[in-house]
């Protein structure tokens, strides 16, 4: 498929995508007359690169987010130097940070919105921490 049609599919601007390529987190080929071709598989590899990086990943910690995914599957894990082991280990804490941010914010607005006439728009039931969060 071409770009305009990847844009539209994922929601993606084009710019974006073509950005994402340079970063080597999206691949494409060239057709004969010069148009980038993606594959089918690139649905959901936009969609998750714009998921990671809307999570707060810096490219570069997405494309290794993104290695280390397509690693899982090998008997060996790759290669880790001790200084990358670090780097992993600290944007694993950030994320843990975020998540727990995250986590107590959606317990707060759901358990507003619960309050409300309007509750009815929550989908999902509160989990067990509901009560403690905050």
């Amino acid at each position: 498929m071409r770009i305009g049609e990847l844009s539209r599919r994922t929601g993606i601007p084009t710019r974006m995508l073509r950005y994402y390529e340079e970063q080597g987190l999206l691949a494409s080929h060239r057709t004969a007359n010069g148009y980038r071709a993606y594959a089918e598989t690139a649905v959901a590899e936009a969609e998750r690169v714009r998921g990671l990086i809307s999570a707060g990943l810096t490219t570069r910690m997405t494309r290794l987010v993104l290695d280390i995914e397509r690693w899982e599957d090998t008997p060996a894990p790759a290669e880790c130097t001790r200084g990358l082991a670090e780097e992993l280990a600290g944007e694993l804490a950030a994320i843990e940070g975020r998540i727990s941010c995250l986590t107590r914010s959606r317990d707060a607005l759901t358990r507003y919105l619960r309050r409300t006439p309007h509750g009815d728009l929550v989908g999902h039931p509160a989990s067990a921490g509901d009560a403690s969060a905050g």
